[in-house]
Protein backbone atom coordinates (compact mmCIF):
# COMPACT_ATOMS: atom_id res chain seq x y z
CA UNK A 1 0.00 0.00 0.00
CA UNK A 2 2.61 2.65 1.13
CA UNK A 3 4.69 1.91 -2.39
CA UNK A 4 1.82 3.06 -4.17
CA UNK A 5 1.11 6.21 -1.76
CA UNK A 6 1.60 9.75 -3.23
CA UNK A 7 4.09 11.73 -1.96
CA UNK A 8 3.08 13.60 1.80
CA UNK A 9 0.90 10.69 2.39
CA UNK A 10 0.53 7.79 4.70
CA UNK A 11 -1.05 4.40 4.49
CA UNK A 12 -3.40 3.49 7.66
CA UNK A 13 -4.59 0.02 8.28
CA UNK A 14 -8.00 -1.24 9.58
CA UNK A 15 -7.19 -1.86 13.50
CA UNK A 16 -9.22 -4.64 15.59
CA UNK A 17 -7.98 -3.27 18.72
CA UNK A 18 -7.14 0.21 20.78
CA UNK A 19 -5.17 0.41 24.06
CA UNK A 20 -2.59 1.74 26.04
CA UNK A 21 -1.35 5.25 27.54
CA UNK A 22 -0.12 7.76 25.58
CA UNK A 23 0.77 11.15 26.64
CA UNK A 24 0.11 13.83 23.99
CA UNK A 25 2.48 17.36 23.18
CA UNK A 26 1.69 20.30 24.91
CA UNK A 27 -1.19 22.37 24.60
CA UNK A 28 -0.72 24.72 21.66
CA UNK A 29 -2.86 27.39 22.72
CA UNK A 30 -1.26 27.74 26.62
CA UNK A 31 1.96 27.58 24.85
CA UNK A 32 1.46 30.67 22.60
CA UNK A 33 0.44 32.29 25.74
CA UNK A 34 3.33 31.73 27.96
CA UNK A 35 5.93 32.35 25.23
CA UNK A 36 3.69 35.65 24.31
CA UNK A 37 3.45 37.02 27.68
CA UNK A 38 7.26 35.78 28.72
CA UNK A 39 8.68 37.75 25.96
CA UNK A 40 6.70 41.09 27.62
CA UNK A 41 7.75 40.37 31.60
CA UNK A 42 10.41 41.55 33.29
CA UNK A 43 12.81 38.79 33.69
CA UNK A 44 13.41 35.22 32.51
CA UNK A 45 10.81 32.47 32.22
CA UNK A 46 11.63 29.22 31.55
CA UNK A 47 8.39 27.26 30.15
CA UNK A 48 8.26 23.39 30.28
CA UNK A 49 6.24 20.89 28.21
CA UNK A 50 6.05 23.71 25.33
CA UNK A 51 4.16 22.35 22.80
CA UNK A 52 6.49 19.93 19.78
CA UNK A 53 4.08 22.08 16.67
CA UNK A 54 5.19 23.74 13.68
CA UNK A 55 2.22 26.83 14.67
CA UNK A 56 4.06 27.20 18.50
CA UNK A 57 7.28 26.93 16.62
CA UNK A 58 6.01 30.05 14.36
CA UNK A 59 5.30 31.83 17.90
CA UNK A 60 8.99 31.95 19.02
CA UNK A 61 10.41 32.45 15.49
CA UNK A 62 8.46 36.02 15.40
CA UNK A 63 9.58 36.44 19.05
CA UNK A 64 12.84 35.95 17.71
CA UNK A 65 12.93 38.36 15.04
CA UNK A 66 11.33 40.93 17.59
CA UNK A 67 14.41 41.14 19.60
CA UNK A 68 13.51 38.43 22.25
CA UNK A 69 16.20 35.94 23.33
CA UNK A 70 15.03 32.74 23.22
CA UNK A 71 17.04 29.44 24.26
CA UNK A 72 15.70 25.55 23.52
CA UNK A 73 17.95 23.76 25.80
CA UNK A 74 16.23 20.43 25.40
CA UNK A 75 12.41 19.35 23.83
CA UNK A 76 10.06 21.15 25.50
CA UNK A 77 12.14 23.51 27.56
CA UNK A 78 11.93 27.08 26.23
CA UNK A 79 14.03 30.15 28.07
CA UNK A 80 12.86 32.97 27.77
CA UNK A 81 14.23 36.52 28.28
CA UNK A 82 11.53 39.00 28.80
CA UNK A 83 11.63 42.71 27.55
CA UNK A 84 8.84 44.23 29.09
CA UNK A 85 5.66 45.45 28.49
CA UNK A 86 6.12 47.52 24.94
CA UNK A 87 9.81 46.66 24.97
CA UNK A 88 9.73 44.83 21.74
CA UNK A 89 12.14 45.76 19.00
CA UNK A 90 11.41 47.01 15.50
CA UNK A 91 11.73 43.35 13.25
CA UNK A 92 14.32 43.48 10.21
CA UNK A 93 11.68 41.76 7.74
CA UNK A 94 7.93 40.68 8.12
CA UNK A 95 7.03 38.63 10.38
CA UNK A 96 5.94 35.18 9.10
CA UNK A 97 3.14 33.30 11.37
CA UNK A 98 3.27 30.34 8.87
CA UNK A 99 0.24 28.56 9.17
CA UNK A 100 -0.80 29.80 12.85
CA UNK A 101 -3.72 31.84 13.38
CA UNK A 102 -3.32 32.29 16.78
CA UNK A 103 0.65 33.75 16.62
CA UNK A 104 -0.79 35.92 14.24
CA UNK A 105 -3.87 37.37 16.24
CA UNK A 106 -2.35 37.49 19.57
CA UNK A 107 1.01 38.81 18.31
CA UNK A 108 -1.25 41.60 16.36
CA UNK A 109 -2.46 42.66 19.57
CA UNK A 110 0.90 42.94 21.36
CA UNK A 111 2.34 44.21 17.76
CA UNK A 112 -0.41 47.33 18.22
CA UNK A 113 1.19 49.04 21.15
CA UNK A 114 4.57 49.16 20.07
CA UNK A 115 5.73 52.37 18.58
CA UNK A 116 7.18 50.73 14.97
CA UNK A 117 5.50 49.71 11.90
CA UNK A 118 5.41 46.02 10.97
CA UNK A 119 4.12 43.33 8.80
CA UNK A 120 2.99 40.00 9.93
CA UNK A 121 1.50 37.31 7.73
CA UNK A 122 1.93 33.49 6.85
CA UNK A 123 1.23 30.64 4.51
CA UNK A 124 -1.31 30.74 1.31
CA UNK A 125 -4.06 28.95 4.28
CA UNK A 126 -3.62 31.68 6.75
CA UNK A 127 -3.49 34.61 4.39
CA UNK A 128 -6.94 33.61 3.60
CA UNK A 129 -8.19 33.64 7.08
CA UNK A 130 -10.40 36.51 7.76
CA UNK A 131 -8.97 38.83 10.28
CA UNK A 132 -11.37 41.76 10.61
CA UNK A 133 -12.29 40.92 13.81
CA UNK A 134 -9.58 41.65 15.35
CA UNK A 135 -8.65 44.60 12.92
CA UNK A 136 -11.75 46.38 14.05
CA UNK A 137 -11.38 46.89 17.98
CA UNK A 138 -7.60 47.11 17.51
CA UNK A 139 -8.07 50.36 14.94
CA UNK A 140 -10.52 51.41 17.97
CA UNK A 141 -8.38 51.44 20.15
CA UNK A 142 -5.70 53.61 17.98
CA UNK A 143 -3.59 51.17 16.17
CA UNK A 144 -3.22 51.57 12.36
CA UNK A 145 -3.30 48.37 10.95
CA UNK A 146 -3.84 47.79 7.42
CA UNK A 147 -4.60 44.31 5.04
CA UNK A 148 -4.89 42.70 1.80
CA UNK A 149 -8.92 43.04 1.65
CA UNK A 150 -9.71 42.09 5.47
CA UNK A 151 -6.80 38.88 5.39
CA UNK A 152 -3.14 39.22 5.70
CA UNK A 153 -0.81 40.44 5.73
CA UNK A 154 -1.26 43.13 8.51
CA UNK A 155 0.69 46.08 8.05
CA UNK A 156 0.74 47.63 11.35
CA UNK A 157 1.51 51.03 12.66
CA UNK A 158 1.71 50.75 16.88
CA UNK A 159 0.97 53.82 18.65
CA UNK A 160 0.00 54.56 22.64
CA UNK A 161 -3.23 52.92 22.52
CA UNK A 162 -6.60 53.25 24.50
CA UNK A 163 -8.87 50.71 26.41
CA UNK A 164 -11.91 50.02 24.86
CA UNK A 165 -15.35 48.28 25.57
CA UNK A 166 -15.91 45.66 23.10
CA UNK A 167 -18.20 43.13 22.23
CA UNK A 168 -17.20 40.21 19.44
CA UNK A 169 -20.06 39.42 17.26
CA UNK A 170 -18.92 35.26 17.33
CA UNK A 171 -17.34 33.98 20.13
CA UNK A 172 -13.54 33.98 19.86
CA UNK A 173 -11.13 33.27 22.28
CA UNK A 174 -8.18 34.67 19.74
CA UNK A 175 -10.17 37.77 19.55
CA UNK A 176 -10.39 38.07 23.07
CA UNK A 177 -6.61 37.40 23.84
CA UNK A 178 -6.00 40.23 21.18
CA UNK A 179 -7.86 42.89 22.80
CA UNK A 180 -6.62 41.96 26.19
CA UNK A 181 -3.48 41.99 25.04
CA UNK A 182 -3.48 45.31 23.64
CA UNK A 183 -5.41 46.62 26.82
CA UNK A 184 -2.60 45.89 29.12
CA UNK A 185 -0.52 47.75 27.46
CA UNK A 186 -3.17 50.55 26.64
CA UNK A 187 -4.20 53.37 28.89
CA UNK A 188 -7.14 52.74 31.13
CA UNK A 189 -9.54 49.71 31.30
CA UNK A 190 -9.97 47.43 28.70
CA UNK A 191 -13.40 45.33 28.35
CA UNK A 192 -14.26 42.70 26.50
CA UNK A 193 -17.81 41.14 26.76
CA UNK A 194 -18.35 37.93 24.95
CA UNK A 195 -21.46 36.25 23.41
CA UNK A 196 -20.79 32.95 24.80
CA UNK A 197 -17.60 31.98 26.68
CA UNK A 198 -14.59 30.52 25.06
CA UNK A 199 -11.42 29.13 26.21
CA UNK A 200 -9.94 31.34 29.48
CA UNK A 201 -6.19 30.40 28.82
CA UNK A 202 -5.41 34.05 28.52
CA UNK A 203 -6.77 35.16 31.70
CA UNK A 204 -5.42 32.51 33.85
CA UNK A 205 -1.73 33.22 32.07
CA UNK A 206 -2.11 36.72 32.71
CA UNK A 207 -2.77 36.10 36.37
CA UNK A 208 0.27 33.26 36.03
CA UNK A 209 2.91 36.13 35.24
CA UNK A 210 1.37 38.54 37.83
CA UNK A 211 -1.64 40.56 36.07
CA UNK A 212 -5.00 41.30 37.27
CA UNK A 213 -7.98 40.18 35.71
CA UNK A 214 -11.29 41.27 36.80
CA UNK A 215 -14.63 39.65 35.78
CA UNK A 216 -17.14 42.22 36.05
CA UNK A 217 -20.96 41.57 35.04
CA UNK A 218 -20.02 38.94 32.77
CA UNK A 219 -17.04 40.53 30.90
CA UNK A 220 -13.04 40.59 31.51
CA UNK A 221 -11.49 44.04 31.90
CA UNK A 222 -8.27 44.68 32.29
CA UNK A 223 -6.03 47.62 33.60
CA UNK A 224 -3.60 49.32 31.64
CA UNK A 225 0.09 49.79 32.27
CA UNK A 226 0.47 46.38 34.56
CA UNK A 227 3.93 44.72 34.20
CA UNK A 228 4.30 41.19 34.39
CA UNK A 229 7.03 39.30 36.23
CA UNK A 230 9.11 36.24 34.57
CA UNK A 231 7.71 33.12 35.88
CA UNK A 232 9.03 28.95 35.66
CA UNK A 233 5.86 27.33 34.03
CA UNK A 234 4.40 23.70 33.02
CA UNK A 235 2.12 23.62 30.24
CA UNK A 236 -0.70 20.81 30.24
CA UNK A 237 -0.84 18.40 27.34
CA UNK A 238 -3.40 19.07 25.15
CA UNK A 239 -6.60 18.78 25.41
CA UNK A 240 -7.69 19.23 21.61
CA UNK A 241 -4.59 16.16 20.31
CA UNK A 242 -6.03 13.93 23.20
CA UNK A 243 -9.54 13.88 22.05
CA UNK A 244 -8.44 12.05 18.76
CA UNK A 245 -6.94 9.15 21.24
CA UNK A 246 -10.90 10.17 23.16
CA UNK A 247 -12.12 9.41 19.96
CA UNK A 248 -10.52 6.10 18.55
CA UNK A 249 -11.36 4.95 21.94
CA UNK A 250 -14.92 5.55 21.83
CA UNK A 251 -15.06 3.97 18.39
CA UNK A 252 -13.48 1.10 18.76
CA UNK A 253 -14.98 -2.45 20.22
CA UNK A 254 -13.28 -3.36 23.84
CA UNK A 255 -11.06 -0.05 23.48
CA UNK A 256 -9.11 1.39 26.61
CA UNK A 257 -6.62 4.19 26.37
CA UNK A 258 -5.62 6.38 29.15
CA UNK A 259 -3.92 10.22 28.25
CA UNK A 260 -1.59 11.25 31.16
CA UNK A 261 -0.92 14.69 32.32
CA UNK A 262 -3.80 16.68 29.84
CA UNK A 263 -4.92 20.09 30.65
CA UNK A 264 -8.65 19.44 32.41
CA UNK A 265 -9.16 22.99 31.80
CA UNK A 266 -13.61 23.56 32.07
CA UNK A 267 -13.36 26.02 29.26
CA UNK A 268 -12.52 23.12 26.38
CA UNK A 269 -13.82 19.73 28.18
CA UNK A 270 -16.92 20.23 27.14
CA UNK A 271 -16.38 17.65 24.36
CA UNK A 272 -15.84 14.87 26.72
CA UNK A 273 -19.64 15.26 27.58
CA UNK A 274 -20.41 15.04 23.90
CA UNK A 275 -18.13 11.85 23.90
CA UNK A 276 -20.48 10.66 26.83
CA UNK A 277 -23.42 11.74 25.37
CA UNK A 278 -22.51 9.42 22.27
CA UNK A 279 -22.09 6.46 24.77
CA UNK A 280 -18.66 6.40 25.49
CA UNK A 281 -16.90 5.90 28.97
CA UNK A 282 -14.76 8.83 30.11
CA UNK A 283 -13.01 9.15 33.53
CA UNK A 284 -11.38 12.17 34.45
CA UNK A 285 -8.60 11.92 37.43
CA UNK A 286 -7.23 15.56 38.81
CA UNK A 287 -3.79 15.63 39.44
CA UNK A 288 -2.47 19.10 39.83
CA UNK A 289 -3.48 23.03 39.06
CA UNK A 290 -0.64 24.67 37.53
CA UNK A 291 -0.33 28.14 37.28
CA UNK A 292 -3.98 28.07 37.26
CA UNK A 293 -4.31 25.37 34.57
CA UNK A 294 -5.57 21.99 35.90
CA UNK A 295 -4.47 18.83 34.86
CA UNK A 296 -5.16 15.21 35.37
CA UNK A 297 -5.39 11.82 33.56
CA UNK A 298 -8.30 11.02 31.58
CA UNK A 299 -9.34 7.23 30.43
CA UNK A 300 -11.59 6.63 27.59
CA UNK A 301 -13.04 3.42 26.81
CA UNK A 302 -16.02 1.73 24.33
CA UNK A 303 -19.58 1.93 25.98
CA UNK A 304 -22.73 2.08 23.97
CA UNK A 305 -22.12 3.53 21.00
CA UNK A 306 -25.76 6.08 20.45
CA UNK A 307 -26.33 9.19 18.21
CA UNK A 308 -25.71 12.69 19.49
CA UNK A 309 -25.51 15.49 18.14
CA UNK A 310 -23.55 19.25 19.00
CA UNK A 311 -25.92 22.38 19.43
CA UNK A 312 -24.96 25.79 18.33
CA UNK A 313 -24.71 27.21 22.06
CA UNK A 314 -22.20 24.57 22.31
CA UNK A 315 -20.15 25.00 19.14
CA UNK A 316 -17.58 27.44 20.43
CA UNK A 317 -16.95 24.85 23.44
CA UNK A 318 -15.89 22.08 21.04
CA UNK A 319 -15.21 24.01 17.50
CA UNK A 320 -11.69 22.73 17.51
CA UNK A 321 -13.16 19.12 18.09
CA UNK A 322 -15.49 18.53 15.87
CA UNK A 323 -13.17 17.03 13.02
CA UNK A 324 -12.42 14.70 15.84
CA UNK A 325 -16.30 14.19 17.06
CA UNK A 326 -17.01 13.83 12.94
CA UNK A 327 -14.67 11.01 12.84
CA UNK A 328 -16.28 9.12 15.98
CA UNK A 329 -19.53 9.09 14.40
CA UNK A 330 -18.15 7.56 10.79
CA UNK A 331 -16.73 4.89 13.38
CA UNK A 332 -19.98 4.16 14.93
CA UNK A 333 -22.23 1.42 14.39
CA UNK A 334 -24.76 1.75 11.33
CA UNK A 335 -27.89 3.76 11.81
CA UNK A 336 -26.12 6.01 14.55
CA UNK A 337 -26.80 10.05 13.47
CA UNK A 338 -24.32 12.86 14.86
CA UNK A 339 -25.61 16.28 13.24
CA UNK A 340 -23.88 19.73 14.04
CA UNK A 341 -25.28 23.25 13.15
CA UNK A 342 -24.23 26.87 13.67
CA UNK A 343 -20.55 25.45 13.01
CA UNK A 344 -19.66 28.16 10.08
CA UNK A 345 -16.92 29.19 11.85
CA UNK A 346 -15.47 25.98 10.62
CA UNK A 347 -15.18 27.32 6.82
CA UNK A 348 -12.66 29.96 7.82
CA UNK A 349 -10.30 27.93 10.10
CA UNK A 350 -7.22 25.98 8.58
CA UNK A 351 -8.86 24.88 5.23
CA UNK A 352 -12.53 25.09 4.89
CA UNK A 353 -13.16 21.94 7.17
CA UNK A 354 -16.93 21.62 6.78
CA UNK A 355 -16.39 20.57 2.93
CA UNK A 356 -13.18 19.04 3.40
CA UNK A 357 -14.58 16.89 5.94
CA UNK A 358 -17.55 15.77 4.37
CA UNK A 359 -14.91 15.32 1.31
CA UNK A 360 -12.44 13.49 3.25
CA UNK A 361 -14.97 11.58 4.80
CA UNK A 362 -17.47 10.18 1.81
CA UNK A 363 -13.85 8.81 0.38
CA UNK A 364 -13.47 6.53 3.26
CA UNK A 365 -16.97 5.12 2.38
CA UNK A 366 -18.93 7.77 5.32
CA UNK A 367 -22.37 9.26 4.67
CA UNK A 368 -22.29 12.89 5.44
CA UNK A 369 -25.07 16.01 4.47
CA UNK A 370 -22.94 19.06 4.11
CA UNK A 371 -24.80 22.13 5.78
CA UNK A 372 -23.94 25.87 5.05
CA UNK A 373 -23.12 26.21 8.62
CA UNK A 374 -22.78 22.18 9.59
CA UNK A 375 -22.99 18.45 8.63
CA UNK A 376 -24.93 15.69 9.37
CA UNK A 377 -23.15 12.06 9.50
CA UNK A 378 -25.01 8.25 9.27
CA UNK A 379 -22.95 6.02 10.28
CA UNK A 380 -22.47 3.24 8.41
CA UNK A 381 -19.68 0.59 7.60
CA UNK A 382 -16.49 2.15 5.94
CA UNK A 383 -14.52 1.08 3.06
CA UNK A 384 -11.29 2.62 3.18
CA UNK A 385 -10.01 5.00 0.54
CA UNK A 386 -7.79 7.94 -0.29
CA UNK A 387 -8.80 10.95 2.11
CA UNK A 388 -7.17 14.57 1.34
CA UNK A 389 -5.94 16.51 4.68
CA UNK A 390 -5.85 19.53 2.45
CA UNK A 391 -3.14 20.76 4.84
CA UNK A 392 -4.87 20.97 7.61
CA UNK A 393 -3.69 19.13 11.02
CA UNK A 394 -6.95 18.08 12.22
CA UNK A 395 -8.70 16.71 9.15
CA UNK A 396 -5.24 14.63 8.94
CA UNK A 397 -5.73 13.06 12.08
CA UNK A 398 -9.65 12.87 11.77
CA UNK A 399 -9.42 10.86 8.67
CA UNK A 400 -6.58 8.70 10.36
CA UNK A 401 -8.91 7.88 13.68
CA UNK A 402 -11.80 7.07 11.20
CA UNK A 403 -9.54 4.92 8.75
CA UNK A 404 -8.75 2.40 11.60
CA UNK A 405 -12.36 1.16 11.42
CA UNK A 406 -12.15 0.72 7.46
CA UNK A 407 -12.83 -2.99 6.39
CA UNK A 408 -9.28 -1.95 3.64
CA UNK A 409 -6.57 -0.11 4.45
CA UNK A 410 -6.89 3.41 3.39
CA UNK A 411 -4.10 6.65 2.58
CA UNK A 412 -4.49 10.07 4.30
CA UNK A 413 -2.41 12.35 2.12
CA UNK A 414 -1.45 15.52 2.98
CA UNK A 415 -0.83 13.50 5.98
CA UNK A 416 2.38 15.81 6.96
CA UNK A 417 0.11 18.47 8.58
CA UNK A 418 -0.41 17.03 12.02
CA UNK A 419 3.39 18.16 12.48
CA UNK A 420 1.25 21.99 12.74
CA UNK A 421 0.63 20.84 16.57
CA UNK A 422 1.58 17.08 16.77
CA UNK A 423 4.46 15.65 14.84
CA UNK A 424 4.62 12.14 16.67
CA UNK A 425 1.14 11.46 15.95
CA UNK A 426 1.32 8.67 13.54
CA UNK A 427 3.91 6.90 15.80
CA UNK A 428 1.39 6.89 18.41
CA UNK A 429 -1.41 5.98 16.70
CA UNK A 430 0.65 2.47 15.42
CA UNK A 431 1.63 1.81 18.90
CA UNK A 432 -2.21 2.58 20.33
CA UNK A 433 -3.84 0.03 17.65
CA UNK A 434 -0.49 -2.17 16.80
CA UNK A 435 -1.42 -1.42 12.96
CA UNK A 436 -2.13 2.61 12.40
CA UNK A 437 0.74 3.24 10.05
CA UNK A 438 2.88 5.02 9.97
CA UNK A 439 5.08 8.43 8.29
Amino acid sequence: MSSRAPADATPVSPAARAAGRVRVPGDKSISHRYALLAALADGDSLISGYSSGADCAATLACLRALGVAIDVAVAGRVRIAGRGVRGLAAPAGPLDAANSGTTLRLLSGILAAHPFESTIGGDRSLNRRPMRRVIDPLTRMGARVTSDGGCPPLGIAGTDLHGIAHRPEVPSAQVKSAVLLAGLQASGRTRVVEPAPTRDHTERALHAFGARVDHVNGGIEVEGGQRLTGADLAVPGDVSGAVFWAVLAAGTPGADITIEHVGLNPTRTAVFDVLRRAGAVVDATPEALGAGEPVGALRIAYGTPRSFEVTPAEVPGVIDELPALAALAAMQPAGCTFTVRGAAELRVKESDRISALAAGLRALGAAVEEFEDGFAIEARPLSGGMACAVGDHRLAMAFAIAATRASAPSVITSSSAVDVSYPGFFADLQRLTGSGGGR
